[in-house]
């Protein structure tokens, strides 16, 4: 092991800012040149306070979109599948309302986040083979195709019914093939039958007096490949090593050729609002700001648990945190920031602020309603300043209604911050309009069009 790694006590630091930011639990992977670490803190469950182990498996959330990525782009190594080939060429079943982006979006659009397709769709259907077929027939279309950045769950979840397609295999079958058994994956699940054969951690929300309490868990199948993969810390790593090895498993076995592996992290669109913690979105990975090295990776969100995975491929190095709450993003700011700075020498920008004097913006260009599926966004204007409300309808994963308000702090023209009543970290909320003309408004990572 290196002396970075003994030399710093990541055990005690991982407990003492979970504990710090009331965490649940978690596990913290680093792997740092031919060197390993797995600290784990906590309990799987505040109701059962079993212990969390390196072992223990959490929902990692939108890192799948990574883990999809990669088995789109083994495809496209293997000759079978082209990234600028459109989707329905592939899928018969792939209508959306507009018959123009339908012919439109392409793979490589789906795994770019500008298709323009609702991204959170979030409707089960069912466990059999056929969920993501019967998924793809369901969807709709927002903003125009390329038009913008906007975060696409829905998305890949039709990215990987071309992988259906294309190999002629379910989709955890076709995972499993090309990803877990290469790299010896024995803590990696998809199905909610498979992770009954391993100690899970259980997600956790803020209650009405404001402690951890045990969220509902919600695993539907044709969401398996947006956001579904169950995993250790350890098999993280693992996956997260043959990206930084150019494809290589540890036993040399080659799961994407190099330049693969290089073509998925380099910059492929920038979000609207220069304001996000990345700048930048490749095949499947995204590019994180950072003012010393180049940072790539995927943050990970369900009900109830959060996931974080940066690696910094000049210094051969990658980072895991995973969570069973819902509210640990300060956790992951505090201890991923340490961590790189202290082993990679990677300066992470300061995270933003509200201005200490007060900006004087006229709000009255936004005010109005903002609507997508499932989700309405209202801003208007009272004698406290702006304000802005989100109601997000959940009933799709059979979870009660959000509702959740915000002071809107102006920064400057088009640009406001908002922060969670749990968190101290600041969100960008930016106010744009698209070359088709209809404003939006940017939150979340989604686009949110103006309806009046």
């Amino acid at each position: 092991m290196t002396t970075s790694l003994l030399d710093g006590d990541w055990q005690q630091r991982l407990a003492e800012i979970a504990s710090k930011y009331e965490v649940p639990g978690a596990a913290l992977g680093i792997a740092l040149g031919d060197d390993t670490l797995e600290v784990a803190y906590g309990a799987t469950s505040v109701d059962t306070g079993v212990e969390i182990r390196t072992d223990t498996l959490f929902e990692i959330g939108s890192i799948s979109k990574v883990w999809a990525a990669t088995v789109v782009m083994a495809l496209v190594d293997a000759g079978k599948l082209d990234l600028d080939t459109p989707a329905a060429i592939y899928l018969p079943e792939f209508q959306l309302a507009d018959a123009d982006a339908t012919r439109q979006v392409t793979v490589r659009h789906l795994l770019t986040h500008t298709s323009g397709i609702e991204g959170d769709f979030f409707r089960g259907f069912g466990l059999g083979d056929d969920c993501l077929k019967r998924f793809v027939a369901a969807l709709a279309d927002l903003p125009p195709v390329g038009a913008t950045w906007s975060y696409c769950n829905a998305g890949i979840n039709v990215a990987a019914r071309v992988v259906e397609r294309v190999s002629g295999q379910a989709w955890d079958t076709a995972l499993k093939d090309l990803v877990f058994s290469p790299l010896g994956l024995t803590h990696t699940v998809t199905l909610a039958e498979e992770a009954l054969a391993h100690t899970l951690a259980l997600g956790h929300v803020r209650g009405a007096d404001d402690l951890a309490k045990l969220a509902p868990p919600v695993m539907f199948r044709s969401h398996s490949p947006g956001g579904g993969i169950v995993s250790s810390v350890g098999d993280v790593l693992r996956f997260a090593r043959m990206h930084l090895a150019g494809g290589v498993a540890s036993d040399g076995t080659r799961v994407l050729g190099a330049e693969t592996v290089a073509a998925m992290q380099e910059h492929q669109v920038a979000p609207p609002s220069p304001y996000l913690d990345f700048d930048g979105q490749g095949l499947g990975w995204q590019r994180f700001h950072s003012l010393s090295a180049d940072l790539i990776g995927q943050d990970g969100y369900t009900w109830g648990q959060r996931a974080y995975l940066r690696l910094v491929p000049n210094k051969n190095m990658a980072v895991v945190l995973l969570t069973n709450s819902g509210y640990s993003r300060d956790l992951y700011r505090d201890l991923i920031g340490e961590v790189l700075g202290d082993l990679a020498g990677v300066e992470m920008p300061q995270p933003r602020k509200a201005p200490d004097t007060p900006v004087e913006i006229d709000v009255t260009p936004y005010v109005g309603t903002y609507r997508s599926h499932g989700v309405s966004i209202e801003v208007w204007s009272e004698r406290r300043g702006a304000r802005m409300r989100k109601t997000q309808d959940l009933s799709d994963i059979g979870v009660p209604e959000s509702v959740q308000e915000y002071d809107l702090v102006p920064i400057h023209e088009g640009l406001y911050l908002v922060r969670e009543p749990d968190s101290t970290t600041w969100q960008p909320v930016t106010f744009h309009s698209l070359d088709d003309g209809p404003p939006y408004v940017f939150f979340g990572g989604r686009a949110t069009r103006k309806v009046s």
